[in-house]
C-alpha cells in the first residue's frame, strides 16, 4: 500500500479566496504546458474547466477542442474543505476508469493568511500504474502549488 501524498502551503490571502482560486480559477495558475494531457502530447491545454459542486467534473480543455476528464469533485465545501476523484492520463491511457482522491482543505491562519493542504490518496485505484504514478504526483503537486498557485498571490 503506497501511502498518501500531502503537500501543505500557505498562502497570503484570506480562507475565501484562497478557496475560490484554487477551485473556480484553476486555469490561471495551472501550468497548461507542463502538466496535462496536451502538454504531454505536445502542445499546452487551453484551458480547464471546472464544475464546482459536488458531482461537477475537472475537465482539461485541449487543442482542437478534445477534452480530457481529470476528476470529479465528490465533497464540495466552500472555503473549507472539496474533494475529488482525480488522475490526469497519460497519452493512450484517456479512458481510465479509476482514480486517486485529492482532498484540500482550507485552514484560516489570520486575515490575510490560508493553509492549504492537499492530500492524494487511493493510489492502489491505478494498479500496475500506481507507484510511478505516485512518484510522479509528488514531484508534480511541489511544482504546482509553489510555482502556479502560490506564485499566483504574487503582486
Amino acid at each position: 500500500m503506497l501511502e498518501p501524498l500531502v503537500k501543505t502551503i500557505d498562502v497570503p490571502c484570506d480562507q475565501a479566496t484562497a478557496f475560490d482560486v484554487f477551485i473556480n480559477k484553476m486555469d490561471s495558475w495551472w501550468p497548461l504546458g507542463k502538466f496535462t494531457l496536451s502538454a504531454m502530447k505536445g502542445e499546452p491545454a487551453t484551458g480547464i474547466r471546472v464544475d464546482a459542486r459536488p458531482d461537477g467534473q475537472i475537465v482539461e480543455l485541449g487543442a482542437g477542442g478534445v477534452e480530457t476528464l481529470w476528476g470529479t469533485i465528490k465533497e464540495y465545501n466552500p472555503n473549507d474543505y472539496l474533494s475529488m476523484d482525480f488522475h490526469i492520463p497519460a497519452p493512450g491511457h484517456e479512458e481510465v476508469g479509476e482514480r486517486t482522491l485529492v482532498e484540500v482543505r482550507f485552514t484560516s491562519l489570520g486575515d490575510n493568511s490560508t493553509r492549504l493542504e492537499l492530500t492524494q490518496s487511493n493510489w492502489e485505484a491505478l494498479g500496475d500504474m500506481a507507484e510511478m504514478v505516485h512518484g510522479g504526483y509528488g514531484h508534480g503537486w511541489t511544482m504546482i502549488l509553489e510555482g502556479g498557485y502560490l506564485a499566483s498571490f504574487s503582486g
